[in-house]
């Protein structure tokens, strides 16, 4: 039974990288899961992935580039303001200027590095190095 999809879709690209995979199935997809994978892809950590549409709640086939180290979830998903944001670089990723924080904002799902520059704060969702 699964209980986070969100942690269920980033552990499938872990283990599918871990395991030098070329692709992978991430399944059930949702709107949030899609912009996810479009800041992953907007960063080069994934090559193209597209929806498919299988009767169900459909599925996303991501093309992985072989970059992608670590990936998770934060739970529980912090609220931060724009502030805190350079504190939690220190938190979830190995080194400065090193990989990337996922969080949704006002402006939509975005790395912590344009959130920075947009001078937005938000909620936690996912890191990525």
């Amino acid at each position: 039974m699964q209980h986070d999809p969100l942690n269920d879709a980033l552990s499938a690209i872990r283990n599918a990288e871990r395991a030098g995979k070329g692709e992978c199935l991430i399944r059930p997809s949702s709107k949030l899961m899609g912009r996810i994978l479009k800041v992953m892809q907007d960063h080069g950590y994934i090559d193209e992935f597209e929806y498919i549409e299988d009767g169900r709640s459909g599925m996303f086939r991501v093309g992985l580039k072989g970059v992608i180290n670590n990936c998770g979830v934060i739970k529980p998903r912090f609220a931060v303001k724009k502030s805190e944001i350079e504190g939690l670089e220190s938190r979830y990723l190995p080194a400065q200027n090193f990989g990337l924080i996922i969080m949704t904002t006002n402006r939509g799902v975005i790395s912590n590095n344009e959130a920075k520059k947009l001078g937005v704060g938000g909620k936690l969702l996912a890191y990525v190095y």
